[in-house]
């Protein structure tokens, strides 16, 4: 290990921002607690005109933990959260960590039958929701473990529930105000199970630690260079729900006593509107939506100028979207990478230092990192090499949920095997090249898809694309981009594969182009290639 930490990102850490951090060995509740008393009466929560302090959202998160102790939930029990950002999420997602009992995060888009596994999976007896998801969850109660369910309302009731369902609000008013006290060991004890997204099959039990979260939380605060605690807005429109958003909008908020400014989705308008009423100084996101902030056409209308920093993960940050992003704002955004199974961010590049376009940039503090062959995943590879991303550092999962099989294949020795095809150059900067699921071959190449994507995003009139391979009887696999073009604009597969031969070897070119009104996305805005696939073997079959 020793000679993985002798790497040339080091020299960056000695400019400014430290390779070590200390992390206290806490809990999230307990951070909270620690802002309720250092800065009570500072606004913690902005939500739909409503601000929420510190004590407040203190006093309420010790009511809710007590009333969950009441119901009988112990140390280890898993309760699940189904529900979009609001305050209430944040309350019930420290209160069940307060309680001794592991959050299991739960996507409230997702349909009965993945309801269905995610609770089975876990085995959560208790769950709190947003009470229009209700109907979804009496569907699937008798097949489920399932002993209570706890609904809150965001204004009027949308549903009319049974007797035996309980209300946060009434379970706030009867709680005593101090919660009981659980002993918590921050590194063994499971604080969240975050399932995998939807990208690569079957979903996952990610088991995040106490520390594992608060560490990823305590790391992005330190590339947040120069920010002060209480000091910062944090647009949180990324979906809690995600760990993306839990880590670097609502933990990091609660760690560093920052305001999150809350919304429950990202409508572009809106946010717009938030961002020149509130004026937040972070916002993290996807390209995505720096993208629909560009293309508003009414941008101009609105002051953007608060913003300061921003780090763009979940899919690549193509580079025009981030110099005219960066132009409106005058602040910074940023490439960074992150999964799963590391709470998930690794690398990030510096936002105030030297960034490199196409890079996710330097290894987080703390955060090791090889890149090691495809074929036996032991050799180590030197710069400029291509192979898989190994990571090691205090954000890595403690395993998967009662799948010992699926955790021996991606943690060896401490080594995260994160399945993305990566190479680091001479400076230390690391590059996604992709997935190795997602790898093409074809006619004996190896084709990947990210880089023609990037091509793709070059082209004046393309908005999004999406690349996959698809079973070609001469060359094993081609080449098929799916292309949504910016509002108004009109093109040729063509024209657009001419652009291609420009920059890209022939056998890169895609051979098939497909136009699209919008693509099939993640809630985070990730393209989801496995689905495109899906639909284009299902044309053939029948065909």
């Amino acid at each position: 290990m020793a000679e993985t930490r002798n790497l040339p990102w080091l020299r960056f850490y000695d400019e400014g921002v430290p390779h070590t951090v200390s992390y206290p060995q806490t809990t999230m509740p307990q951070l909270l607690d620690k802002a309720a008393a250092t800065v009570p009466e500072h606004t913690a929560i902005i939500f739909a005109g409503q601000e929420i302090t510190y004590r407040v959202l203190a006093g309420m998160v010790h009511r809710l933990a007590g009333a969950l102790a009441r119901l009988g939930v112990k140390k280890g029990d898993r309760v699940a959260l189904m529900s979009p950002n609001c305050p209430q999420y944040v309350v019930a997602y420290m209160a069940i960590q307060k309680a001794g009992g592991v959050v299991v995060q739960v996507n409230p888009m997702y349909v009965e039958r993945e309801l269905e596994y995610i609770l089975t999976d876990s085995g959560a007896e208790v769950i709190v929701a947003y009470d229009a998801l209700y109907p979804r969850i009496r569907n699937i109660y008798g097949a489920t473990p399932l002993k209570h369910v706890i609904l809150f309302a965001l204004g009027q009731p949308a549903v009319e529930a049974p007797p035996g369902v309980l209300w946060m609000e009434k379970l706030l008013a009867e709680a005593p105000a101090a919660a009981p006290a659980v002993e918590i060991d921050p590194t063994a004890d499971l604080a969240v199970l975050q399932y995998t997204g939807g990208t690569t099959g079957f979903p996952k039990g990610a088991m995040l630690t106490h520390r594992n979260i608060v560490a990823n939380a305590v790391q992005t605060a330190v590339w947040f260079a120069g920010c002060e605690y209480g000091r910062e807005k944090v647009l949180a429109v990324l979906p809690f729900f995600h760990v993306y958003g839990m880590t670097v909008a609502m933990n990091l908020a609660v760690l560093m006593g920052y305001t999150q400014i809350i919304l429950p989705r990202f409508e572009v308008t809106q946010v717009l509107e938030c961002i020149h009423a509130y004026k937040p100084t972070l916002f993290p996101g996807a390209p995505t939506m720096y993208v629909a902030i560009n293309n508003h056409p009414e941008v101009g209308k609105y002051d953007v100028r608060s913003i300061r920093y921003c780090i763009s993960g979940s899919a690549p940050l193509p580079v025009e979207v981030a110099n005219r992003f960066e132009e409106l704002t005058g602040g910074y955004l940023v490439e960074g990478y992150g999964l799963t199974e590391a709470s998930p961010v690794t690398h990030c590049n510096p936002l105030r230092g030297r960034r490199k376009v196409g890079s996710i940039g330097l290894p987080f503090p703390d955060t090791l990192c090889k890149i090691v062959d495809l074929e036996t995943g032991e050799r180590e590879l030197p710069p400029g090499e291509t192979g898989e991303l190994c990571v090691k550092g205090p954000q890595v999962m403690k395993g998967y949920w009662n799948m010992p099989a699926e955790t021996s294949k991606v943690l060896r020795d401490g080594w995260l095997y994160t399945g993305d095809i990566a190479r680091m150059d001479e400076e230390g900067y690391f590059y996604i090249v992709d997935r190795k699921k997602d790898m093409i071959i074809a006619g004996g190449f190896n084709i990947y898809p990210r880089e023609v994507e990037e091509v793709l995003f070059e082209h004046p009139k393309v908005l999004e694309a999406a690349v996959v391979g698809i079973p070609d009887p001469y060359r094993g696999e081609t080449v098929k981009a799916y292309v949504v073009l910016k509002e108004g604009q009109t093109a040729t597969a063509e024209e657009l594969m001419a652009f291609c031969r420009s920059k890209l070897a022939a056998y890169k070119v895609p051979r098939q182009i497909e136009f699209r009104e919008s693509l099939p996305k993640t809630i985070v805005g990730k393209a989801l290639r496995r689905l495109l696939r899906e639909e284009e073997l299902a044309r053939q079959k029948q065909s």
